[in-house]
């Protein structure tokens, strides 16, 4: 009995040390030489024609520039937020602008999209 006492006690000890980390999940992208990126190092970035807060890029526009998905059950965090797409799915927003990536980037790093059309930018520092 007095071995499981103390297997308990540690098992608890364990899982309240373990609960603040869990609360707070990663953001979904940081700051990296200057620009935005994911965790896997894909560059992120915003369109001008977005508009209070609601993306504009749907149906192709979309297949071109896939929105960065949020996970059902995201919570606005600091200057991270989720909007509601016009298909029902979640994206994440940074300062209130939708974010996508570029089907073209295709390695880490790669920012092909930047500029595109004068309405595509890379998300910096600054924003």
């Amino acid at each position: 009995m007095k071995q499981y006492s103390y297997s308990l006690k540690a098992l608890l000890l364990a899982a309240a040390f373990s609960l603040p980390t869990m609360a707070f999940a990663a953001e979904p992208a940081m700051m990296k030489d200057g620009m935005m990126v994911d965790h896997k190092g894909m560059t992120v970035y915003t369109y001008d024609k977005d508009a209070g807060g609601k993306s504009m890029c749907n149906g192709e526009c979309a297949e071109y520039w896939p929105p960065m998905m949020a996970p059902a059950g995201a919570k606005a965090e600091g200057k991270w937020s989720v909007v509601k797409r016009d298909d029902g799915t979640m994206q994440w927003t940074y300062g209130g602008k939708p974010l996508y990536y570029y089907k073209d980037d295709k390695a880490a790093g790669e920012m092909k999209g930047d500029k595109k059309k004068d309405v595509w930018h890379v998300v910096h520092e600054h924003m």
